[in-house]
């Protein structure tokens, strides 16, 4: 598999994770069908779209998973998949605190980081890790303590090839065993590692609380498709009686994409067996697993994100979401009326510094000395140089709790106080977390340097100031 190992070895395994997937959550290889359709339907109405997507390697992977999520339960879970992960060239990026929405974990996305590896396979994972520290039941914390620390989530010959990647890297046949070694990892297992009462008990703390602690695993609670249309995808879950979020989480539809809007279908409860104390095992049902759309637009620098927080903001004070979805219409239209003081054009999102893009000099142009010093606003405005959106690669908060409290069977009672503890995140994890705003912006000044270099051009105006706002 030669340099380009952890590409191939993330791409077999997201591909063995979505087989895996499809076959034990059928409804999910529905939805499949389903983004398939009207990503077609979106591409034969969209020749200009089409001819992007090809021109850009896209269209092939039109059809591959984006990202997957787990929970685990330790320090030690985490470290070792931060391990695991890394055999597959995925780094953990990003610091996601969720308990601002009432939900007791933290996270981070594993991901690959250069353009090169995010072509090849675009393959992700959000992986959040347990806070028994928010849990305020003592007797429920020292049970689900003692339940994670009797779990070894990790088969032994995984581990060791985890090690032997370390050592000396990988050999073919290696290569091959440790994707399916890794997907055993990740897999279902409907039989619970504790009794009824112990379920019943943990869920009635808290839901995710069951989740994570009373199985053998980190089972994949969803996989996510890339839609063309999320809209249409919506409407056409909701035709097929698939059950779907009452919103769109994320920003309204735009003519300039932005950020990361997402949709899912509800969990369903899924048969389980619980094992008793007098070793019988007893039938009962779990529902945590989904499938989920996603539809990517441009990644916003810091300023941006100031704005569009703000803005979310305003809109659920203004219109909270009810928590069965009831004013979602009501919801939806005070977030786009909001959203109308967020400039929707490209021009405008480069000028004002609230996205970051990716430059390139248009071959056509001919190195020449340009009157006075040139600014990037001028180049631009001249054609001489070309400016694409940079995707955004990473998540929301706000929408990961939407959709995690949307297939949980919450009632929305919980305290909501944000408490974010990136040190502690990171001393599980065993390392930093890489800024996902620092990878864009050196994205952007890659890009920028070698296109003045091609124009023949040492040196950039400086910028008008950026508007306030």
């Amino acid at each position: 598999m030669g340099d380009t190992l952890p590409d191939a070895v993330r791409a077999m395994f997201a591909a063995a994770v979505s087989d895996m997937y499809q076959a034990e959550a059928p409804r999910y290889r529905a939805m499949k069908t389903l983004v398939a359709d009207v990503n077609r339907q979106t591409l034969a109405a969209d020749r200009e779209l089409a001819r992007r997507l090809a021109e850009n390697g896209d269209l092939q992977r039109l059809d591959v998973e984006r990202h997957g999520a787990i929970r685990v339960g330790t320090a030690e879970e985490l470290s070792t998949l931060r391990r695991l992960f890394a055999v597959m060239g995925m780094a953990p990026v990003g610091y996601y605190d969720l308990s601002v929405a009432g939900i007791p974990v933290h996270s981070t996305a594993f991901r690959p980081i250069s353009d090169s590896a995010l072509r090849a396979s675009p393959f992700r994972i959000f992986t959040s890790l347990l806070r028994l520290d928010l849990i305020p039941d003592a007797e429920a914390r020292e049970m689900a303590t003692k339940i994670l620390a009797q779990r070894d989530i990790f088969t032994p010959r995984c581990r060791a090839l985890i090690e032997i990647f370390e050592t000396r890297g990988f050999d073919d046949d290696e290569a091959r065993a440790f994707v399916v070694e890794a997907k055993k990892t990740l897999r279902w297992d409907g039989r619970a590692t504790v009794s009824s009462a112990v379920y019943q008990r943990l869920h009635a703390t808290h839901p995710l609380l069951a989740d994570i602690v009373c199985f053998k695993g980190p089972h994949i609670n969803h996989l996510t498709l890339h839609a063309l249309d999320i809209d249409a995808a919506h409407r056409a879950m909701a035709a097929r009686d698939m059950n779907p979020k009452a919103i769109i989480e994320g920003p309204p539809r735009r003519h300039c994409p932005i950020l990361l809007r997402q949709t899912s279908f509800k969990a369903n409860p899924e048969p389980v067996a619980f094992i008793e104390e007098d070793g019988r095992r007893v039938s009962g049902a779990h529902a945590a697993r989904f499938g989920e759309i996603e539809q990517r637009g441009a990644a916003l620098t810091a300023r941006g994100r100031a704005a569009y927080d703000r803005l979310l903001a305003e809109a659920q004070a203004a219109a909270p979401l009810a928590a069965d979805g009831a004013n979602a219409r009501t919801f939806h239209d005070e977030l786009s009326r909001r959203f109308a003081a967020f400039p929707d054009e490209w021009t405008a999102l480069g000028r004002d510094k609230l996205a970051f893009f990716r430059y390139s000099a248009d071959p056509r142009a001919r190195p020449r000395e340009w009157t006075a010093r040139a600014s990037l606003d001028d180049l631009l405005g001249a054609g001489a140089l070309r400016a694409e959106p940079i995707v955004y690669e990473d998540f929301l908060p706000v929408s990961a709790a939407g959709i995690f409290r949307s297939n949980l069977g919450e009632r929305g009672a919980e305290e909501r106080v944000e408490r974010a503890d990136q040190r502690a995140f990171e001393a599980a994890l065993g390392a930093p977390v890489l800024n996902e705003l620092a990878l864009y912006e050196e994205a952007e000044t890659r890009s920028l340097a070698p296109s003045l270099q091609a124009l023949g051009i040492e040196n950039l105006a400086a910028p008008e100031p950026a508007k306030s706002g």
